[in-house]
């Protein structure tokens, strides 16, 4: 209780910042673990109205849960945020700063979106309305938090869904069997940790984007990922960039950046979390 008279008092500053500064970018801690402290970026929408339910976004960035920057997607956030959703960028443990596995990364990733459920009257979120993106192992995240049933951290309010509504995911690790990535770090555990091994009925939406030259993850598995939501009667956009490798969406790859958030724009459109208008410059 103590935490959350601090944590309510913090967010009376952060809103009346946002109030004033377009956009404003916060950092807060989301979850405590040992000596572990993790943070998300907040970005804000411009204009920043207090009486106005958002729809959100948290990006999840790559780097095989072995290493990565939070800072990764801080341009798709600065895009989204100017097309009025708020838009959060986490950070989670991974191999070379904290020693851990694939498995604490999914715990993480889960964590990340029950906080901003839990706390989504001061950040003022549209709970129906919460977007999950990665990239690579990021996106494995996202997605794994919507299909997989365990992996929760044992001080997580299980009562509170980590399930997204919506995916948007950048060459994500999609198949973690034998035949595919991170097999080598999860082992017999695949089955309950895989996405594609994973697909019910029920699954959110999702967008996915891939090179054709991915070595990482072949276009014959994305395809396959594919069929297997559309036979279970769930919804899955796939955009292939023709000779393209792994990575290819970042910022400095800038036209391939371009066009996938114009094509994830259009998405988030067809499910009503976006409008059409305004055009925002693509920087």
């Amino acid at each position: 209780m103590k935490f959350q008279r601090k944590f309510t008092a913090a967010f009376l500053l952060t809103i009346i910042l946002s109030s004033v500064i377009c956009m404003a970018q916060e950092e807060i801690i989301y979850k405590e673990i040992d000596t572990t402290k993790l943070v998300m970026k907040v970005y804000n929408p411009e204009k920043f109205d207090t009486t106005v339910k958002y729809p959100c976004i948290i990006f999840f960035f790559g780097g095989g849960w072995k290493i990565g920057n939070i800072n990764q997607f801080k341009q798709h956030a600065k895009y989204f945020s100017k097309r009025g959703m708020i838009c959060f960028l986490a950070d989670y443990r991974v191999e070379k700063r904290q020693g851990t596995s694939p498995f604490e990364s999914l715990m993480d990733a889960k964590s990340a979106i029950r906080f901003l459920r839990e706390h989504a009257d001061e950040f003022h979120i549209d709970t129906a309305r919460i977007v999950a993106a990665g990239g690579s192992a990021g996106g494995h995240l996202a997605a794994a938090a919507a299909l997989i049933d365990g992996y929760n951290e044992k001080t997580d309010d299980l009562s509170i869904s980590c399930i997204p509504h919506a995916l948007a995911l950048f060459n994500p690790v999609i198949d973690n069997g034998p035949a595919g990535y991170g097999y080598n770090r999860v082992g017999e555990a695949y089955k309950d940790f895989s996405p594609l091994h994973n697909i019910n009925y029920g699954a959110p939406p999702t967008i996915m984007f891939f090179g054709t030259k991915d070595k990482l993850i072949p276009i014959e598995t994305a395809k396959y990922y594919q069929t297997a939501m559309e036979k279970t009667d769930n919804r899955c956009e796939l955009i292939f960039f023709e000779g393209e490798e792994h990575g290819f969406f970042n910022h400095r790859n800038f036209d391939n950046y371009k066009k996938t958030i114009i094509e994830t724009d259009k998405f988030l459109q067809s499910l009503g979390y976006l409008q059409e208008d305004p055009v925002i410059e693509i920087k």
